[in-house]
């Protein structure tokens, strides 16, 4: 198995974590199962279904993150990524002027552009299966719920943290 230089937790965390906290696992990988809840990112950044496909995206930019939850009165109703945002981009070769473009792609709507079928999981899952799901279904994140409420999102990125403490609590 490859080896991993050995980086302060301090520095690891200050390095790669997003400018929220992240619950830690106290002891992963020794006997107490891996859940979600404990990688989950809890402040997340959502829109409104009318919101703007321009504005979310320029939110996305400014905030660094790839993925939205687009709710309604608290609902979850679909999710926007930055692949949605590059796929409703028309082709180089469009014949429309570049004011045409942003015209036109300023009257669209986040809720005409978003993933309207969200997988999601609880904060007990575990992160084998949020991994499998990512993994599985080709997605980069998925919203936590509880009693139907967004209580957070777990990412691509959260699994490497995880995969990083446990490779770290198992000391290779």
């Amino acid at each position: 198995m490859r080896s991993f230089p050995q980086v302060s937790t301090q520095l690891r965390c200050s390095a790669l974590a997003p400018p929220f906290a992240v619950v830690r696992a106290n002891n992963p990988g020794k006997g107490e199962p891996m859940l979600v809840k404990r990688y989950m990112q809890t402040k997340v950044i959502m829109v409104g279904l009318d919101e703007r496909a321009n504005a979310a995206l320029y939110m996305m930019k400014k905030k660094g993150i790839r993925h939205l939850l687009v709710t309604d009165n608290s609902k979850l109703r679909g999710i926007v990524t930055d692949r949605d945002f590059r796929l409703m981009r028309p082709s180089p070769a469009t014949s429309l002027s570049i004011y045409e473009v942003h015209y036109l792609l300023d009257k669209l709507k986040v809720k005409e552009i978003m993933t309207k079928k969200v997988i999601t999981v609880t904060p007990e899952t575990t992160i084998a299966e949020a991994a499998h799901l990512l993994l599985n279904r080709r997605i980069g994140a998925l919203p936590v719920l509880k009693d139907e409420k967004v209580v957070g999102i777990i990412t691509e990125t959260d699994m490497i943290r995880a995969l990083i403490d446990l490779e770290e609590a198992q000391g290779t």
